[in-house]
């Protein structure tokens, strides 16, 4: 297989931004979740989170799953084409030359979809490959970047990675308890495209554009009922116990030695860490269980506090955002990692 690299990620965003510190003013008048709340919010880690569909402007709470569904395809694919459009532009890539679309979601589907009507829209050829990888969770991105590697390695036109996440369609009816307020005050919505390329194709010049390695994961299946993302009458409903950082890190060291040691790499020779954003405990997991400076998760908690958890979208941020404040110099190396119900977690060598 040739060599692959990521020439280009960009990210498109929801106009409508719900502040943090604003959620608790939003529960009825005396509710007696408020200071339950309030602490969860001053924990969070998050600061705004941008949202499709604006719980201040629209009840989403009790809406029935197919008209999420079609609020999906409707508020999926403006955002949808933003993302893609501008990361070809970025990596000089035509729409016409695009061979492979995998859109990852776990937020919304339908057929014909936002993956059909993208190649109609931006003028992709009939001919191009389309797949949909669908309700795997937070840990997505890597799978569907594992699928884009190979495409590339094996073929010279470039395929496109589209992470549409809209979890804001999926608040759930009340009562709530405690694991409810934590999950509806965690994610936020995004779209984030990557243009897959095989390296001996690639035009030089235009950006950093990381060689993807090799990849890894591991699925502590033991673990399974402590993350979940069930399919109901009213959308979907996440299931999360607080276990779960916990888990990670008892996984997480084994597994990225796994990745490492096959190259001669340790942590130690690790140049950045892109952490999936999942919350502030997750990014505490990655950060004590493989002994990480503070500074090395520090774009994981900058993505967190300015979007919220964007679910599989997360990691892409992560890495637009190291690619663009301290980009992987040739040579040097990188370690981006995932993590999602099953209990499942997956990770990416990338190198400069």
């Amino acid at each position: 297989m040739e060599a692959v690299r990521i020439s280009s990620v960009n990210a498109a965003l929801p106009t409508a931004a719900l502040e943090q510190a604003d959620l608790p003013d939003m529960l009825p008048a005396g509710h007696t979740g408020e200071q339950v709340l309030r602490k969860v919010v001053a924990g969070s880690g998050i600061r705004k989170r941008h949202m499709a569909v604006d719980p201040r402007a629209e009840d989403v709470a009790y809406w029935s799953t197919s008209t999420r569904m079609r609020r999906f395809q409707d508020e999926g694919l403006p955002l949808a084409t933003e993302a893609v459009s501008g990361a070809l532009d970025q990596a000089g890539v035509t729409p016409e030359e695009v061979g492979l679309l995998c859109l990852v979601s776990s937020t919304g589907y339908g057929t014909p979809g936002v993956d059909s009507r993208l190649l109609r829209d931006l003028g992709m050829r009939p001919s191009t490959r389309r797949l949909v990888v669908g309700h795997m969770g937070c840990f997505a991105a890597l799978p569907g970047l594992a699928v884009c590697t190979d495409f590339a390695g094996h073929h010279s036109e470039p395929a496109v990675l589209l992470n549409l996440e809209l979890s804001s369609l999926h608040l759930q009816p009340p009562p709530w308890d405690t694991e409810q307020f934590v999950i509806n005050s965690l994610f936020g919505d995004a779209a984030v495209a990557m243009v897959v390329e095989n390296a001996a194709e690639r035009t030089a010049g235009r950006g950093p554009a990381p060689l993807v390695v090799d990849l890894a994961s591991h699925t502590a299946y033991e673990h399974e009922e402590h993350m979940a993302w069930e399919v109901g009458d009213a959308g979907f409903k996440m299931g999360l116990t607080a276990a779960v950082p916990d888990l990670i890190a008892a996984c997480l060291p084994e597994l990225v030695t796994e990745l490492l040691s096959p190259h001669g790499l340790t942590t130690e020779a690790i140049d950045w860490w892109a952490v999936h954003p999942g919350g502030r405990r997750i990014i505490d997991a990655a950060e004590e269980s493989l002994s990480l400076s503070p500074s090395a998760v520090l774009p994981s908690r900058h993505v967190l506090q300015e979007y919220g958890n964007c679910s599989s979208a997360g990691l892409p941020l992560v890495i637009a955002e190291l690619q663009r404040t301290m980009p992987l110099a040739p040579g040097e190396d990188g370690v981006a990692m995932t993590f999602g119900p099953g209990l499942t977690l997956c990770t990416a060598l990338l190198r400069g």
